[in-house]
């Protein structure tokens, strides 16, 4: 809006040229979701009380946890107006990449408050059924697989391909194969999050990590002269997705602020869907979708975790973990809480700093 509204005026009014750069409206982008996380949070957490919306906590859990039971859930709600004003504040609305992965993060919101609702407010133990959150995640992948296939933005690679990290020049072609792909990627992406979102502050600070990367890639993906040095594939229009994961790096800090342990709020699965199909979206536009794997590494992880342990207990009767997802069976293992974040943030940044390296080692 601030780019549509005061950069036509940097004729009569030389400053506002600054406006026509992506990396200082995605700085005022992060600026701006970190001040509203921290300006919103109190009346929301408020309003979330009032409603006497408060987290279940499980009885086969690390018993730690117990205390935690009516803490204020749904906090994604925070979260998601936190990206979504200051995306529409200083992106340039004009950039389609840009809606599409706003409709993804609220699309995957309202699913995930729809599940909450249910779960917290409605008291229905398993919320909305698995099909049902499984057919928002398939309608959403459907929809960014047409948006990219059909719709494709101007770039070197055939709508259908993406790279491959650590290879120069290799692409993947996938054909039709394409559409159960994304879908892949975006529902995989939202419930590695989802999973990941069991202790205090995780999912948001390792989310913090993964946007950085992306915002990294997609800034570099949609630059002429970069992508050229990089050698990398270039997307016309992916720059402005770096103001997206700004939005979304800012959201998530300011989220933090109250979801450090102990916790005041949640995000529920309203925040940690939402975050997921961000994520998932975004690889997908600027074709980096094997290389979320890397840059999330720590989430694909937590999600294998579970189904391994699914796995090997339908197989032999046995488990391999103390307690699935992962994060659970570090805590059972006699590791801290603060100290099962603070390492798996360490591992996530690694990660993150492993996936911006490919675009160099390519």
């Amino acid at each position: 809006m601030f780019y549509h509204f005061l950069y036509p005026l940097h004729e009569q009014f030389p400053a506002l040229n600054v406006f026509r750069y992506i990396t200082f409206r995605s700085a005022y982008a992060a600026a701006t979701a970190l001040f509203l996380a921290f300006l919103l949070g109190p009346p929301v957490i408020q309003w979330l009380r009032a409603l006497k919306i408060g987290q279940q906590v499980r009885d086969d859990g690390p018993r730690s946890h117990l205390p935690k039971a009516g803490t204020p859930t749904m906090g994604g709600v925070l979260i998601v107006i936190a990206i979504v004003i200051p995306t529409l504040l200083w992106g340039n609305l004009e950039n389609r990449n840009v809606w599409i992965a706003l409709l993804a993060t609220v699309w995957m919101g309202l699913v995930g408050f729809i599940d909450d609702y249910l779960r917290v407010v409605k008291r229905m133990r398993k919320g909305l059924l698995g099909r049902y959150k499984l057919a928002g995640q398939l309608v959403l992948g459907i929809a960014v697989f047409s948006a990219v296939y059909f719709y494709p933005s101007h770039g070197v690679l055939d709508p259908a391909e993406t790279n491959v990290p650590f290879l120069k020049r290799t692409v993947v072609d996938f054909g039709w194969l394409y559409l159960p792909f994304v879908i892949l990627v975006v529902t995989g992406a939202s419930n590695a999050v989802n999973l990941a979102d069991g202790l205090d502050g995780l999912a948001a600070g390792m989310t913090t990590f993964a946007a950085l990367a992306l915002g990294g890639m997609c800034y570099v993906t949609g630059h002429v002269k970069f992508s050229q040095y990089l050698q990398i594939p270039y997307f016309q229009g992916a720059g402005e997705l770096t103001v997206f994961c700004s939005a979304v790096v800012g959201a998530t800090l300011g989220f933090l602020w109250w979801n450090c342990h102990p916790a005041d709020v949640f995000m529920g699965d309203t925040g940690s869907l939402a975050l997921g199909a961000a994520l998932g979206t975004v690889a997908v536009l600027i074709k980096r979708e094997f290389l979320l794997a890397i840059v999330g590494a720590v989430f694909v992880a937590e999600a294998l975790s579970v189904m391994a342990q699914v796995l090997s207990f339908k197989i032999s009767g046995k488990r391999i973990l103390r307690m699935a997802p992962l994060h659970h069976h570090f805590e059972l293992s006699g590791w801290a809480e603060p100290r099962v974040v603070v390492r798996f943030w360490i591992a996530a940044a690694l990660a993150a700093l492993l996936g911006l390296s490919t675009l160099k080692l390519q």
